[in-house]
């Protein structure tokens, strides 16, 4: 068979433009996310974020505090990094703060952890939905912590309170992205982990007052406790009034 030079040129010409458009090792695509939904780590900086750890500040006052929450920002990008299009921490230093301040809202992510890690997801400034490395086992001197029943529960809830453990183990092993949907309507707390239920419509206690209601509003903050974490993928949705008194006229128990 005669072969035409003409297209065999052409071929090789496109092979090799494909070749050059191709992601090269570490490249990062721009993040998809979901229809009504909004990133809030681009990929690429630390844009929108800054570092806060509330339990370093929480008794400080004037100019004390001030001075705290300024160094404190200053650290973020020594303990903080981005990394083939994920969000990494290296497991010490404040915690990855949204500069935006949310309230009734669906957020998903990704995340990838360690073992020894122990971190978690703040609602509204206040702790937590929880990430176990769960090959730890249940120590019946501390029996209030257990991390071998799973990630996702309300940590920072009165053992025993609704929520507080997640309803089943549902984290992957180390080395694979799990991936997180947290709906919070007021206090109302619902988890899906690897689109596993492990918290439904529970009330978040709020960790800082438990007398008092979670704030209307306030960041979403990444902890960072003990190993490292990876995240990506970070989304929001603000959830208005009338869904939310929809939402919760089906679920509230």
């Amino acid at each position: 068979m005669k072969l035409d030079f003409h297209f065999a040129t052409r071929c090789l010409f496109a092979l090799i433009l494909a070749m050059d458009l191709a992601p090269t090792p570490g490249y990062s695509a721009e993040p998809m996310p979901p229809q009504g939904f909004r990133a809030l780590f681009n990929g690429h900086d630390l844009s929108g974020w800054y570092g806060l750890n509330p339990h370093l500040s929480a008794k400080l006052v004037g100019e004390e505090k001030d001075k705290n929450l300024l160094k404190q920002r200053a650290e973020f990008s020594k303990y903080w990094r981005v990394e083939d299009g994920s969000l990494v921490n290296d497991g010490k230093g404040p915690y990855a703060t949204t500069e935006d301040d949310f309230g009734d809202i669906e957020l998903q992510l990704e995340y990838k952890t360690a073992p020894g890690a122990d971190s978690g997801v703040y609602l509204r400034g206040a702790p937590q939905i929880q990430i176990w490395d769960t090959n730890q086992k249940f120590n019946a001197q501390s029996p209030d912590r257990k991390p071998h029943l799973g990630s996702g529960g309300l940590y920072n809830n009165t053992p025993g309170a609704p929520g507080r453990d997640p309803l089943e183990l549902a984290d992957l092993p180390f080395g694979e992205w799990n991936k997180l949907r947290i709906r919070q309507i007021g206090a109302w707390t619902s988890v899906w982990l690897n689109g596993k239920l492990v918290v439904d419509n529970a009330i978040m206690e709020n960790f800082w007052g438990r007398s008092q209601p979670l704030p209307p509003k306030g960041p979403i903050m990444l902890q960072t406790h003990g190993g490292q974490i990876s995240w990506r993928n970070i989304f929001v949705r603000e959830i208005g009034a009338s869904e939310a008194k929809e939402i919760l006229a089906k679920t509230k128990k």
